[in-house]
């Protein structure tokens, strides 16, 4: 058995915003101690730096909003409260998500195809951006 607590899915959503609900996990796995090493080092980079930058929000600003609340509710209702960005920063991070890595982007390309191959799934065709790597390799699809 496992010892790694999944976060969600980065394709979960919360107040319109891809990933959130999952960074709220690991955010919330990393205040208790039992975020798995594997995702050290892409704590606050990657897609969560990437929700970071198009929200304006500082990591440590929203972590303290994550350690001072008890549900997701409460995270919600920050977001709505600290975040006022139009529908098209969450579009936006959606398209860039879910197209990462981009055509034409032979390292990204190449990385996706490593990380396939190290988790035993370069047979599937289906997996062809990150999200789609991550939701497999978790064990979703």
């Amino acid at each position: 058995m496992s010892d790694i607590i999944y976060p969600r899915s980065p394709r979960e959503t919360m107040c319109g915003w891809m990933h959130l609900p999952r960074f709220i996990d690991k955010i919330r796995l990393h205040l208790a101690g039992k975020l798995h090493p594997d995702y050290q080092a892409n704590f606050c980079k990657g897609f969560d730096q990437l929700w970071l930058d198009l929200a304006g929000v500082d990591a440590a600003q929203f972590i303290e909003a994550v350690r001072n609340s008890i549900t997701d509710g409460e995270v919600c209702d920050w977001v709505l409260k600290n975040v006022k960005k139009p529908e098209s920063a969450k579009a936006e991070q959606r398209d860039r998500m879910l197209n990462y890595p981009r055509e034409g982007d032979a390292a990204m390309l190449e990385r996706l195809k490593l990380r396939k191959q190290q988790s035993g799934l370069s047979h599937r065709d289906d997996i062809r951006c990150f999200v789609d790597f991550i939701d497999a390799d978790e064990k979703r699809i």
